[in-house]
């Protein structure tokens, strides 16, 4: 199975509903053909302006070590900008696999939802 994501705004920030599996098997890869790694899509938005960015992955099935550090190049990328990322909603493993890998909160923050989410970025 593949990747795509559904892109939406919530105010200034930007949510990207993402489905499929986060791993080297399966190309990590958003869009159309999936041939965009999640970097360069943070990277395209970041460039627009948008720079505050919520990864829902309620849709996610599997996360491996390189889609955590997609994950991690991301939030990198972002906060070097002024911007940041927050993961959202991990079902099940995935939840168990980024919690394993102790970077959150200090690399990766996690949120149970989109309201908590959104909250850390100031919203309402």
């Amino acid at each position: 199975m593949s990747m795509s994501y559904q892109a939406r705004q919530v105010g200034d920030v930007t949510i990207l509903d993402i489905a499929g599996r986060i791993d080297v098997g399966v190309d990590l890869a958003f869009g159309a053909g999936g041939e965009t790694p999640l970097r360069e899509v943070v990277r395209e938005f970041a460039r627009q302006g948008q720079k505050k960015i919520v990864l829902n992955l309620h849709d996610v099935s599997y996360i491996d070590s390189s889609g955590i550090g997609e994950l991690a190049v991301s939030v990198a990328t972002l906060r070097n900008q002024g911007g940041d990322l927050k993961v959202v909603n991990p079902g099940g493993i995935v939840q168990k696999l980024l919690r394993m890998t102790r970077l959150d909160p200090l690399v990766i923050d996690i949120k149970p939802d989109e309201t908590s989410a959104l909250r850390a970025f100031g919203g309402k």
